[in-house]
């Protein structure tokens, strides 16, 4: 059997990456990271702190992207070295590790083929993600926490922090609903193909009769608020509920009332905080959250109002995007993009990858339409 064309191959990969660099813009970035390195090397950047902040969270960005983008050329560039040699000595071993490379390496240039895509106006930035559990009881409460698993772990295998800000634990098991920040460069553009109702059917471990239960949750994602953001909100349309927060069970894990719910009267929003140790700090963490969530508000309005004025019939995110079946066979299925694995425990493991680049791919396609 024959093995790969590694000069065609070769030859694709570099055409892609070329495409890359000219959608990237790299002579760009990097004049950026010099701009930002010499702010950076102020000895008053620290007088601003919210700005220096931003400075050097930006710099840290465009320089992971950079050196990503040039450590896969030279990936490329090795492959093709290794490639020769094999096919020089007809060793198989070293074939078998150039098969592997070949795999890998191309699997990486998808990746970032796809990070090319995401070009939105709040793409690049950091994301609030808000779970709660839907119809099916408790069921619905244990897949909520599930899902909130699901994302923490796809964070921490790419090293991205996560803060939790609030999380409501259900009585029996699971949890009613949960909202914390992934801090990562493209969080947003990445989990926004998210959205929508997740569907789970299984076995439920909580019907003493072992009978096939089917239970939803919501998933909601918005873009984390900059201070370059324009989003006023009047406190008299704000109302404070001060309450105690509570673990697992209903257990109580303060000895003071700190946790803060914010309700924006105008809206109907309500987000709620008791990660912090006191009530200023939960406050202005809910504050963060409530304004990040009025402007992903206003935003989908402006962009709906565009759609009725183009008389836009495009196919639109749906409510039930995704499909977890544990029982009577075992299928992970996004109904959107027709992507799917037979294998679910991997995905509730945070191996999502596959779902969130067909995601990407078909928002594209959806928004050219």
């Amino acid at each position: 059997m024959a093995g790969p064309d590694y000069d065609a191959e070769i030859k694709q990969l570099t055409a892609t990456m070329h495409t890359i660099e000219q959608v990237l813009d790299l002579p760009k970035m990097e004049r950026e990271i010099a701009d930002l390195g010499e702010q950076v090397a102020a000895p008053d950047l620290w007088d601003d702190q919210a700005n220096a902040t931003r400075v050097t969270g930006r710099l840290s960005s465009l320089q992971g992207q950079v050196e990503r983008f040039r450590g896969l050329q030279q990936r490329i560039e090795d492959l093709g070295v290794l490639a020769e040699l094999a096919a020089e000595e007809g060793d198989a071993e070293t074939l078998a590790e150039a098969d592997a490379e070949l795999g890998r390496v191309k699997a990486a240039v998808e990746g970032l083929e796809v990070r090319t895509l995401l070009s939105g106006e709040y793409d690049e930035r950091e994301a609030i993600v808000t779970i709660r559990s839907g119809a099916g009881g408790v069921d619905a409460a244990d897949f909520a926490e599930m899902l909130m698993r699901m994302y923490t772990r796809w964070a921490e295998r790419n090293k991205y922090p996560v803060e939790v800000y609030d999380v409501s634990y259900a009585e029996e098991a699971g949890i009613k609903s949960a909202e914390f920040a992934i801090h990562a460069p493209y969080a947003y553009g990445t989990l926004s193909v998210e959205v929508g109702t997740h569907r789970l059917v299984r076995i439920s471990p909580f019907d003493n009769q072992g009978r096939r239960q089917t239970s939803f949750a919501a998933v909601e994602v918005v873009p984390q608020l900059e201070q370059t953001d324009e989003i006023e909100v009047d406190e008299n349309d704000i109302r404070v509920d001060v309450f105690r927060s509570g673990g697992p069970g209903g257990q109580s894990v303060n000895t003071t009332d700190s946790a803060v719910r914010l309700t924006h009267l105008p809206t109907g929003i309500v987000v709620s905080c008791q990660n912090e140790k006191s009530q200023l700090q939960n406050k202005a963490a809910a504050m963060i959250v409530l304004k990040a969530k009025l402007l992903a508000k206003k935003k989908a309005e402006e962009a709906a109002l565009k759609k009725d004025l183009k008389g836009d019939v495009a196919a639109s995110w749906g409510d039930q995007m995704r499909n977890y079946v544990l029982n009577p066979y075992q299928i992970v299925k996004d109904l959107r993009t027709g992507y799917e694995t037979g294998n679910p425990q991997p995905v509730f493991d945070g191996e999502i990858d596959g779902f969130l680049e067909a995601g990407i791919r078909w928002r594209r396609g959806a928004e050219q339409d």
